[in-house]
């Protein structure tokens, strides 16, 4: 092979027309970056260079950081060019191939974290990686050019210990993403033990998982809530709260604008990495509803206000969906948009400083790098509704903020992420008697909808660009979305939706044994079709679809969605319990499955007592049918059985048993309450 052979399959930036606003952030690399697919796979065949793959996503510090040192250096660039084959990805766009890739690096040994760096043979298989270098040595971390070289000597003097590598790591990624494992049956004494194993990690004081970083950590938090809810464990149920109180006072959230950071990188909530993400402001919304109604504190109420103006003022997107993140860095620097000086808001506020700066904790030294982080820590259980005069400050300074220069926004629509906020949205909407919230849920479910075609969904829409195949993850996401707002809004095409989505969810991705894989099963992109058991910041693929399938039996009645979720359930149990780490949302949507309830209402007024009680009370376990009352009409019960009712009323069901019916809101409410 010529030279001039070499330097065309080597190319040259190839990101700069990619639909991802992470790739096109390094399109103007010296780097030669490539899109993951074929084309990258058989040009490093063609030169026999093993592939650099760098994974990432736009709202990535880190990221950021060492594309700013090493991959817009010339120098550092001119030694990846000459001695590999260079892919970027982004981890939002292509979750299927981050999972694999993360996996195996945990396989040899090292801790996980974005930016990944890969090492692969050409066949895409890893031998090698970590996460974020330095451009040289420093402190006890290898320097990124020291380790290019390293790497490709391995290469040229020891393929045969490189190809040892790649097979063992990859042998260790089909036991642990893809193997058949036997069934366990769903025992609800698993879940109790597991919820007790979560219960014991939390910090006592302030809530979430012990020690730092601190992250939300949404299926631990679902699992203390369901324990709760069947269990009646008040522990878990204080714990919950807790977590979320502190979460929600404590400077991870965004006090002026609203809606919460990725995660606080101490232990008590204050110093945020202040990348706010989509997912996980919609899976908050839901659970500070339940919080709601559960103690009616008017801080989780607050905040769920507050988290929407954010959406809508901040994320929301032309055609109705919602951006995937905003970044933790503008002007260069992390938390630029968000912290403040002392003078800065003396100079903002006047004479009203000095209140405000005693309200949120703000001091001349500050509480971070010199500047402050807005908080309330020192007032966890303080009354949340503010007084005028800090209220009025807060508007002045949120309006002199807006004048900031913005972080980036990644303005992907990413489907299933659009899927959590449209459920979360119609959820709250119902339960605060908010029509204008289910109508953003109903605006985001068309435009996201809008993609299925030819019996797929996207997975995601940039600009005019939708990116074709979907993961199960958005399925599983819609379907959820749908029957939400089946709930919201009576709607039954809502859930004929539901069942189009399901199909094809079984035609892309159920394999012949009744599982589902997280990529297509005609993906031909990917060195194995993983299950998507894993939880990360959201629930698993596999817990979403065994949560939307109860569901969406719970919606229709029909006894084979039931059946073929009773065996997927039992296959995924026994996978979890083989591994034993990560897979909590199975967990948790099993013990939902073993026991999900439903309430049927018959009603002539959508605004009366029976429909504003069940809006009222939010359940996760519980799927609510709203049914056109008329004196002497057949009702269809969830349990297969019917009812003729003579007066509205409402049919109260746990598993395949139905309670008698009420007629009146007090009555309804007592079930409601007294639903374990």
């Amino acid at each position: 092979m010529t030279e001039l052979d070499r330097n065309r399959l080597a190319g040259s930036n190839r990101l700069a027309e990619e639909p991802s606003a992470y790739l096109r952030q390094h399109a103007d690399n010296p780097v030669h970056w490539q899109p993951w697919g074929k084309e990258a796979l058989d040009s490093a065949k063609e030169l026999d260079r093993p592939i650099l793959l760098s994974v990432g996503y736009a709202a990535c510090h880190w990221c950021h950081v060492m594309a700013h040192e090493s991959f817009e250096n010339p120098d550092v660039a001119e030694v990846m060019n000459a001695l590999f084959v260079n892919v970027k990805v982004d981890r939002e766009e292509r979750p299927d191939i981050d999972q694999i890739y993360m996996a195996a690096l945990g396989a040899m040994g090292q801790q996980g974290g974005w930016p990944l760096t890969m090492f692969l043979r050409p066949d895409g298989k890893p031998f090698w990686g970590g996460t974020y270098f330095p451009p040289h040595k420093r402190h006890n971390m290898p320097g990124f050019v020291d380790m290019l070289h390293a790497v490709n000597n391995l290469w040229n003097k020891d393929k045969e210990k490189i190809n040892h590598n790649a097979q063992a790591v990859f042998d260790h990624l089909e036991g642990r993403l893809a193997a058949q494992i036997a069934p366990v049956v769903n025992e609800v004494e698993r879940f109790d033990e597991i919820a007790t194993r979560i219960n014991s990690l939390i910090d006592p004081v302030r809530g979430g998982i012990e020690g730092a970083p601190k992250f939300p950590n949404a299926p631990f938090m679902d699992n203390l809530w369901l324990s709760w809810l069947y269990g009646r464990n008040e522990t878990h149920r204080d714990n919950f709260l807790l977590s979320l109180k502190v979460m929600l006072q404590g400077g991870i959230y965004d006090h002026l604008g609203g809606g919460l950071c990725r995660y606080s990188t101490d232990a008590n909530w204050l110093v945020p990495h202040f990348e706010k993400m989509l997912y996980d402001n919609a899976q908050f919304i839901r659970h500070a509803n339940y919080a709601f109604a559960e103690t009616g504190n008017d801080l989780f109420r607050l905040r769920i206000e507050e988290t929407i103006d954010w959406l809508i003022r901040e994320m929301r997107l032309p055609d109705g969906s919602f951006a995937s993140s905003l970044d933790a860095d503008s002007e260069g620097e992390e938390g630029r948009f968000y912290v403040w000086s002392e003078q800065e808001i003396d100079q903002a506020l006047g004479n009203d400083s000095e209140a405000f700066k005693d309200y949120y904790g703000v001091t001349a030294g500050g509480n971070w790098e010199g500047q402050n982080i807005l908080n309330r820590l020192d007032a966890v259980d303080g009354d949340a509704i503010l007084p005028p005069l800090i209220e009025t400050s807060r508007q002045k300074l949120l309006a002199r903020r807006e004048l900031r220069v913005r972080p980036g926004r990644d303005e992907k629509a990413l489907t299933d992420w659009n899927g959590f906020a449209i459920r979360a949205l119609a959820e709250a909407g119902r339960s605060f008697g908010r029509q204008d919230w289910i109508d953003l849920a109903v605006d985001a479910y068309r435009s996201i909808a809008s993609s299925f075609r030819d019996g797929r969904i996207a997975h995601c829409r940039m600009e005019n660009s939708l990116l074709y195949p979907a993961l199960s993850t958005d399925y599983a996401s819609m379907i959820n979305a749908a029957i939400a707002l089946y709930e919201a809004t009576g709607e039954w095409a809502c859930i004929d939706d539901a069942l189009k989505l399901k199909k094809a969810l079984d035609d892309s991705h159920r394999d012949g044994a009744g599982n589902y894989r997280l990529s297509a099963l005609d993906a031909d992109d990917v060195i194995l079709h993983a299950y998507g058991d894993y939880d990360e910041a959201i629930p698993s693929a596999t817990s979403q679809i065994i949560e939307a399938l109860t569901r969406l039996f719970l919606a229709t009645g029909n006894i084979d969605l039931y059946q073929s979720n009773e065996k997927l359930i039992e296959q995924a149990l026994g996978r979890a319990f083989a591994q034993q780490y990560g897979q909590i949302g199975i967990l948790n949507a099993a013990r939902f499955a073993a026991e999900p309830l439903s309430l049927v209402v018959a009603t002539d007024d959508n605004a009366g007592e029976l429909v504003s009680t069940a809006n009222r009370n939010p359940d996760p376990r519980r799927v609510d049918k709203f049914v056109r009352f008329e004196a002497g009409k057949t009702i269809e019960l969830p349990t297969g059985g019917t009812a003729e009712p003579e007066h509205p009323s409402a049919w109260f069901c746990k598993g395949h048993v139905c309670l008698p019916p009420v007629q009146n809101a007090d009555a309804l409410r007592l079930l409601l309450g007294k639903a374990y």
